[in-house]
């Protein structure tokens, strides 16, 4: 098995033969200790030292009256020496025989170490110390930068971004935040490990105090930011949408049990890209929404986005934004910044053939779709929702009920999500006769691929939300996909 350095797995030391592998990037490694260490490790790994070990156990354990004694000094003193040398003491009382640390880029030691491992018995760790960016000199001088880089000049390191595009939604989070902070003193940000990924650099240096980036340790952050919360602090907790997944009993228990005002600022949230499975932000409507006192809610642009972080701040309970990977849409930014209405929704078109529910990224395809379908005679109305918790019911309903055809959209998991809340509602106001159809993620893992290519195939595009509404609309069945030239949907397979 192998491990990051804050994602130790338990490992139970009754197994006869457990190999764990734990990889710590660094930046600098002390070159004579870490030498000596590496040696000492292969060779304490060697076929010949193990049976000598083995056969000094047998021999001590033999004497009488004093060999059981002979044996724990000789051990002791083993452990001594090689805890003067190497950082494994604590691994030792573990109950594992701790190898290392070994050069991770030193091919032929790893080799010897591992062919080595093979032969031995009972719970090993081999500790393997790596380089973050190793070959690369920009990349080694400036690992957190290269952490997730996009399009950069190979010679200088130096990235290629255009300075007259629209702001990334990172960016603006960490600006707003910033201005916030400036008037508030009891604003503090937090972060997992992930200072430049979720836009806090700027903040970070702005207000050293008032900044804690507490490692890969995100159950520990939400405890860390109730606590502070109890003391009378806003704490905020910026983190990606997927790795707050790993703590959601302290959310539960300690936030929202609580009903402490903690903001949790979902970075990634939805579809990003090319990371791939693990990175993908699509669970978090569902994994949240249903939690007591958590409001959730999304944002259609960048500068809706502003006002949300300091709705946020302000609301004085649990409550978490999210938002997309990448650039906004290049819309005018308020030079003021204001509170939105809490569970409020509006509406951005009106027409009479059916109801578009819309919710964060999905917005703008949303009124992309309802300018084709104007195109083939079909009016739809469209509707930002902006909160999956709490729903804006009376609007959402008194519209639903007009128009008798409703089509949700969302960029999460369709179980559980903005959609199924939507159905919660209707079944609640006893809104029997409503069509409603949903768009989202299907149950399965979204591999890796563009965003727009994703997008497009989980039918969360302009292209998908015509299709269906249109079918809504004229009866058309799915397998006729692009006779009313509305667009093809491909369900991923």
């Amino acid at each position: 098995m192998g491990t990051g350095p804050g994602n130790i797995p338990q490992v139970f030391c009754r197994f006869p033969q457990v190999s764990l592998v734990h990889f710590s990037a660094v930046v600098y490694i002390s070159p004579n200790v870490g030498a000596l260490a590496s040696y000492l490790s292969r060779v304490m790994t060697g076929r010949f030292v193990n049976r000598f070990r083995s056969e000094m156990k047998a021999f001590l354990q033999t004497l009488p009256g004093i060999g059981k004694s002979m044996y724990k000094i000789a051990k002791q003193a083993e452990e001594s020496f090689k805890g003067f040398l190497t950082p494994g003491v604590l691994f030792e009382e573990l109950g594992f025989q701790y190898i290392g640390p070994i050069e991770g880029h030193r091919l032929d030691h790893l080799v010897e170490t591992f062919s080595n491992v093979a032969k031995m018995d009972g719970p090993i760790l081999v500790h393997v110390l790596t380089k973050k960016g190793k070959g690369y000199y920009p990349a080694e001088s400036d690992p957190a930068r290269f952490h997730g880089v996009g399009s950069f000049h190979i010679g200088t390191g130096r990235l290629q971004k255009s300075e007259d595009g629209p702001p990334t939604y990172t960016e603006v989070f960490g600006e707003t935040l910033v201005q916030l902070a400036e008037e508030d003193d009891k604003i503090i940000a937090i972060t997992a490990a992930m200072e430049d990924g979720t836009g806090l650099r700027g903040y970070s240096k702005r207000f050293v105090e008032r900044f804690f980036d507490i490692g890969i340790a995100e159950q520990h952050a939400v405890s860390f930011a109730a606590g502070l919360a109890l003391e009378g602090f806003k704490p905020v907790l910026a983190i990606y949408s997927t790795f707050l997944q790993r703590a959601y009993d302290q959310v539960q228990q300690d936030v929202c049990l609580q009903n402490l005002p903690v903001v949790f600022a979902l970075d990634r949230g939805g579809i990003v890209g090319s990371d791939g499975p693990t990175h993908h932000g699509l669970f978090d409507f569902s994994y949240l929404r249903h939690l007591p006192n958590m409001v959730v809610m999304a944002p259609k642009d960048e500068n809706e986005f502003q006002h949300m972080v300091k709705t946020a701040i302000e609301w004085g309970k649990p409550i978490a934004f999210r938002y997309p990977r990448g650039a906004g849409y290049g819309v005018k930014m308020d030079r003021k910044l204001r509170s939105l209405e809490v569970g409020k929704g509006e509406v951005l078109l009106e027409g009479e053939d059916l109801l578009i529910l819309a919710i964060g990224s999905t917005v703008y395809p949303s009124l992309e779709a309802a300018q084709r379908l104007l195109e083939h005679g079909i009016r739809a109305s469209v509707i930002n929702c902006r909160f999956v918790k709490p729903l804006d019911g009376e609007l959402i309903c008194t519209m639903a009920e007009k128009l008798g055809k409703v089509l949700t959209v969302e960029e999460n998991v369709l179980d559980g999500g903005f959609g199924s809340a939507v159905l919660e509602l209707f079944q609640e106001r006893e809104l029997s006769e409503v069509k409603v159809r949903r768009i989202g993620i299907p149950d399965q893992f979204v591999e890796h691929g563009s965003q727009e290519t994703l997008r497009g195939r989980c039918g969360i595009n302009t292209e998908g939300i015509a299709e269906v509404a249109g079918e809504m609309i004229l009866g058309v069945q799915r397998e006729k996909h692009g006779v009313m030239g509305f667009g093809k949907r491909i369900i991923l397979k």
